[in-house]
């Protein structure tokens, strides 16, 4: 059995990581938790990438979760736990604050932590047949406070009592109505969907893309926290940028831009 691990690739202004634990639906080890901040710096870095893509091996499960199985030994002391709980903590917090714009593309089951990562993403896209749970309430365990402003900030108050309370498996087409997703494809279609939605936000200028990150990382943060300056001089960066400039003459002439985030 191959070890479970979080697998990259970056290809067409794209860097894909995939959740690759099938044998547990996906489910994140301690090992994965800790290689997720690393895997998004290395996309970060890159400058041909334009989006980040997280994902799930095959089609049975986007991510279960964290790998119960680990509990044992990865959470059984108070040092063990506080150390666990940092990497979950830090690889929920490098998709948050990313630079780039991130996407969950999303099939199968989606539980859990893997419904923690799925809403640290900026955007959510899921197949149909994908079934969506925070079954906290069904085992015990706690909210933390961040996970649930989270998800408080993301759905509203009322959804994310209903989510959390609830602990209901949630279908895609309800994620969809409830705004835990921004669309749902029919599964046979979802690739294919998924690849022109994501073709067109690699495809805009980058420069306005970490830029508008940026001012939407912000405006989660409590307001005191908040920095306008860092976001008011990444708009200023995209006036004076030749991507500007390649835009307005692409408008002129009619044509598509060909942006290089300069």
């Amino acid at each position: 059995m191959t070890e479970p691990t979080i697998r990259y690739h970056a290809r067409n202004g794209v860097a894909e990581l995939v959740i690759d634990n099938p044998a547990r639906r996906n489910a994140m080890t301690l090992g994965m938790w800790r290689m997720l901040p690393e895997l998004v710096a290395r996309a970060e870095a890159d400058r041909d990438v334009r989006v980040i893509v997280l994902a799930g091996a095959g089609d049975r499960a986007f991510c279960a979760g964290a790998d119960i199985s680990q509990f044992g030994q990865a959470r059984d002391s108070e040092a063990s736990v506080a150390a666990y709980d940092e990497a979950v903590a830090a690889g929920d917090a490098a998709l948050v604050g990313a630079s780039l714009p991130t996407v969950a593309a999303i099939r199968g089951a989606c539980f859990g932590g893997g419904m923690g990562l799925a809403m640290a993403c900026d955007l959510r896209f899921a197949a149909t047949g994908s079934r969506f749970r925070v079954p906290a309430a069904r085992l015990g365990l706690g909210y933390s406070f961040k996970g649930v402003r989270t998800l408080v900030q993301k759905l509203g108050f009322t959804v994310a009592a209903d989510v959390m309370l609830s602990a209901r498996i949630i279908e895609a087409e309800e994620a969809a109505a409830l705004r835990i997703l921004n669309q749902v494809w029919p599964a046979e279609r979802f690739e294919e969907e998924l690849a022109g939605r994501i073709g067109m936000i690699a495809g805009n200028a980058p420069l306005t893309l970490r830029a508008a990150k940026r001012a939407l990382a912000e405006l989660a943060r409590p307001e005191a926290e908040q920095n306008s300056q860092a976001v008011a001089d990444l708009v200023e960066a995209c006036f004076r940028s030749a991507d500007y400039r390649e835009g307005q003459a692409a408008f002129r002439e009619k044509r598509e831009p060909v942006f290089r985030g300069e």
